[in-house]
């Protein structure tokens, strides 16, 4: 969800205005998504990067998250949508982190949206995390390490039950991935798109989708009539 302080920019508002603007708008593409029967939506909110940001903005960006559970949890609980964060959280407040995981819990059960989000999330560091555990479960004797392989390394990353994602939206006109789930998209799908995430819409959402149906996705396979 790119382009939010760019926005603001155009606009004319503060970045915090900007932010807060994105944030709105991850209900319009949620409600679509429910009305299309999307199964799975992941929204990469706060990178690792990000902490590096001016004190003032990410401590803002802290307080959007809070506010976002707070009022939303309840419609999450109505609309059946399961959330899930993706990310280190250690950098987080205790009174933020259990919050995050009241919403995670309380919402465990739904089924029509799997929601994603990815906070404080970077994917090389998905990767030294996950590296990091089967080191310990090799040393500890849970895991041998003559059969690690792709499936059981994908096992120790911080969603393993979700799928590989189909199709990957950038936002904001940006020609880059930005260290967002290295691993997993290794034969997604990418779309990008020169409108900030602001302004994102339903229909550009439709239009994703579209472009992404009309590709042929072989898998570095060739059909036998080649």
């Amino acid at each position: 969800m790119d382009g939010n302080a760019r926005f603001a920019k155009y606009k004319g508002i503060s970045i915090q205005d900007g932010h807060l603007f994105g944030t709105k708008n991850i209900e319009k593409i949620i409600d679509h998504c429910l009305k299309i029967k999307l199964p799975y939506l992941s929204l990469y909110a706060f990178s690792s990067e990000n902490w590096q940001r001016p004190t003032k903005e990410v401590s803002y960006l802290m307080q959007l998250l809070e506010q976002y559970l707070d009022n939303n949890l309840t419609k999450m609980l109505e609309k059946q949508v399961k959330l899930l964060i993706s990310g280190n959280l250690n950098k987080l407040s205790p009174m933020l982190c259990a919050k995050i995981n009241e919403a995670v819990q309380k919402t465990q059960h739904n089924q029509k949206l799997i929601l994603n989000v990815a906070f404080s999330y970077g994917a090389r560091q998905e990767i030294v995390d996950a590296t990091s555990k089967i080191h310990q479960d090799i040393s500890s004797g849970k895991i041998d390490i003559n059969h690690l392989n792709e499936d059981l390394f994908a096992s120790y990353l911080y969603q393993p039950q979700l799928p590989d994602p189909d199709l990957l939206i950038r936002t904001a006109g940006d020609l880059r991935i930005s260290n967002f789930m290295l691993w997993q998209i290794a034969y997604t799908e990418l779309y990008f798109i020169n409108k900030f995430w602001p302004s994102f819409t339903p229909s550009d959402l439709d239009k994703a989708i579209k472009n992404f149906q009309q590709r042929t996705r072989n898998y570095g396979t060739r059909k036998k009539n080649m």
